[in-house]
């Protein structure tokens, strides 16, 4: 065997010996890594860190357009030891329980209207309080006229999934009792703007009529928790209504609508000879808020931030975000924010700070 035959052999045995040493480390480095994270997170209630007070988590910043960042609208909100979902938008709920929204805590879910995009996560929602919320009853959920058909027919298609559940894992886990949800069906008296829906345990929520033609009755909603406190516009056209309602509000979630960029894409369409879709970019544009119409509403209202989410279109970068933006910044001249998918507003009891982060 030649010199040179040795040396190669021998570098091609250091280079297999170095590959299955990496590979070796790697996999060490890959069971502390993961060992580590069952140790300090599954299983544990991320919301007992958050301190007392009100807690928005954006589990759906989206729209129906497609995204693949952004889930259908939803907002989680976490008063003191009581948790509540407003909406749930295709794949929200997943989004929900990543942030680490205490599911065992979830006392109601609220819907806004009954338009697809949403409530085409409710099945899961329902689904995940039972099982991940341990639920021996029904989950409330409080919404307009035709809730009470949405929970019926959202109990009906997953009930066979339900015999499954019971099956896999026994009653003492999927107990049947606490399967689906029970309609808690919000009827405004004619002429009323807002009322109470639900005052327990120090949390009020109050529902508010907003405009959002033909869909009627639409709702926006006001959670007051320990003199902090949240307002979310669920979809509405620029309403006096709605601002007086979150008149002194913590916090505004309104979701937003540029017409200029939507005009654009029904040009667009129409260009490309796709009319019925142009038609649809055209329609929207009536029975939403701009950015400029929702900070509008922040300053009349007087509030310490404007989220803005339902985001139409949403801004796909960073760069375009002012140009979603237009004049709200001159609208309003408190903390204004794009929702993201992850977000978490908090608002501590007892205080006036708007604390902003992203879980992911």
């Amino acid at each position: 065997m030649t010199r040179r035959r040795k040396l190669g052999l021998a570098a091609a045995a250091i280079a297999i010996g170095a590959v299955l040493f990496l590979n070796s480390g790697n996999t060490w480095l890959a069971q502390r890594a993961f060992y580590r994270a069952l140790d300090t997170s599954v299983g544990v209630d991320q919301s007992a860190a958050l301190g007392d007070g009100l807690h928005a988590y954006v589990c759906g910043s989206g729209s129906p357009m497609p995204d693949a960042t952004r889930a259908g609208p939803c907002i989680g909100v976490l008063a003191g030891n009581q948790a509540f979902v407003f909406d749930a938008g295709s794949g929200s709920i997943r989004k929900l329980m990543r942030m680490g929204f205490p599911m065992e805590k979830i006392q109601a879910g609220f819907l806004t209207h009954l338009h697809s995009d949403h409530i085409d996560g409710l099945g899961e929602l329902l689904l995940q309080a039972w099982i991940g919320g341990s639920r021996g009853v029904p989950l409330p959920v409080y919404g307009p006229e035709g809730t009470d058909k949405v929970i019926a027919a959202e109990s009906a298609l997953y009930e066979i999934d339900k015999g499954f559940r019971i099956a896999h894992h026994g009653e003492a886990v999927a107990r049947p009792g606490g399967f689906g949800g029970t309609a808690q069906v919000i009827a405004l008296p004619e002429g009323a703007d807002a009322q109470v829906a639900y005052d327990r345990d120090g949390v009020r929520i109050t529902v508010i009529r907003v405009v959002h033609d033909p869909v009627k009755p639409a709702f926006g909603y006001r959670v007051d928790y320990k003199g902090r406190s949240i307002t979310i516009s669920g979809d509405t056209a620029y309403s006096p209504v709605l601002a007086r309602a979150a008149r002194g509000s913590d916090l505004l979630l309104h979701e937003a609508l540029n017409r200029k960029m939507v005009a654009a894409l029904g040009a667009q369409l129409e260009k490309r000879g796709r009319s019925d879709a142009a038609r649809i970019m055209h329609d929207i544009q009536g029975y939403h808020a701009s950015p400029e119409e929702a900070a509008r509403t922040a300053r009349e209202a007087g509030v310490r931030a404007l989220v803005l989410y339902h985001l139409v279109p949403a801004p796909p970068a960073k760069l375009i975000e002012p140009l979603f933006l237009g004049d709200a910044p001159k609208e309003f001249s408190g903390t204004l924010r794009l929702a993201q998918d992850g977000m978490m507003i908090s608002l501590p009891a007892g205080g006036q700070d708007v604390k902003i982060s992203n879980v992911f």
